[in-house]
């Protein structure tokens, strides 16, 4: 019997395009670091949602350059780049594009036309994307999901790959809009972009009240990047790696013989498609850390990013400061490597 591709071992095309993402990876923090100082988590978990084709939610306050981080990342990778900045008054067709008439003038006849918007682009920044309505929000579901935009009746393909960076202050309330459930579900990743150590901050303070400014080289072709994207779909998993991932979602979701602290804490959990970008996130995480294979420490790794916008916490625990990165480090501690129901049951209901 065939073998499915995705549990083929790698071959030697596979290992040496493993090996050549390790030093590009290195190149890559290398001409960041020109421009961006420190971010070193944040850099490396863009990198793991772009090449498992997800999305991600940047989240933190203004100033953290979070819209040159992104930027700058796009200009390594060689891939195109366009930002939109979200405001209230911004419309659907601002986004994706419209349709105008045109006239040939040879002949007299007029047409539609349509007008591509900054959407076509390989890399696409939406900036605050909070501050705009739902109706423009929700613009952006057909282009995350389908890599098309529909104007006119008609189909637009998207430039491949495609990603959608988008930023969201967490702070600022008035004005906004919450993204709903099931735009967030959309993003691979929720990246949360801290502040920076005093010695970051004395670099920064240092190297952007000067004359000169640096400039990043391109470290990736576009044909290299998209052969990469491709490997992520072959690295074979595990069966127990799988069950181990599986185990993050479904412990959060209500009937399930979630642990106690999950039935006080949690009102609604994590959904199927969590499951399926723990695995896609560890096999992305792999590669880029020169491993052809996915460990339990993979997943480890991208569960809070995958997890902490699919969590929805109850009023038990913003009252006594629970987040859901705090339910995901406890969910790590509990659910043993190999992901075994049997095991876990009886740790469940011990579990306070």
């Amino acid at each position: 019997m065939t073998q499915p591709a995705s549990d083929l071992p790698p071959h030697d095309g596979d290992l040496a395009a493993v090996e050549r993402l390790g030093v590009a990876y290195r190149q890559i923090v290398d001409q960041l670091g020109r421009v961006i100082v420190g971010q070193r988590g944040v850099v490396e978990e863009l990198l793991i949602a772009m090449l498992a084709g997800g999305h991600a939610l940047l989240v933190g306050v203004p100033g953290l350059a979070k819209t040159l981080m992104v930027k700058t990342l796009s200009e390594t990778l060689n891939l195109s780049f366009n930002r939109i900045q979200f405001t209230p008054d911004l419309m659907p067709a601002d986004i994706t594009g419209t349709e105008v008439i045109q006239e040939d003038k040879a002949t007299g006849g007029r047409e539609f036309k349509f007008i591509p918007g900054p959407v076509f682009a390989n890399v696409l920044l939406a900036d605050e994307i909070n501050r705009t309505p739902p109706k423009t929000q929700a613009a952006l579901l057909e282009a995350m999901q389908e890599h098309q935009v529909t104007a006119g009746g008609k189909r637009h393909k998207l430039p491949d790959p495609f990603f959608v960076l988008a930023t969201q202050n967490p702070i600022e309330q008035e004005g906004t809009y919450p993204l709903p459930e099931a735009q967030l579900d959309r993003f691979m990743f929720e990246i949360l972009v801290d502040y920076p150590t005093e010695e970051e901050e004395f670099e920064i303070v240092r190297q952007t009240t000067v004359a000169s400014h640096a400039t990043v080289e391109k470290v990736l072709s576009y044909d290299e990047w998209l052969n990469l994207q491709a490997l992520v779909r072959r690295v074979p998993v595990a069966d127990s790696v799988i069950r181990y991932a599986m185990q993050f979602a479904r412990l959060t979701r209500v009937g399930s013989g979630q642990p106690d602290f999950v039935k006080q804490y949690v009102s609604w959990g994590a959904g199927p498609r969590a499951s399926q970008y723990l695995i896609l996130g560890a096999k992305a995480r792999a590669i880029l850390h020169g491993r052809p294979y996915v460990s339990v420490e993979d997943v480890q790794k991208v569960a809070a990013p995958v997890l902490r916008h699919r969590i929805l916490t109850n009023f038990n625990a913003e009252a006594e400061g629970i987040r859901p990165d705090d339910i995901v480090k406890k969910l790590a501690e509990l659910i043993p490597p190999d992901g075994s129901v049997d095991r876990l049951l009886p740790k469940v209901f011990k579990t306070t």
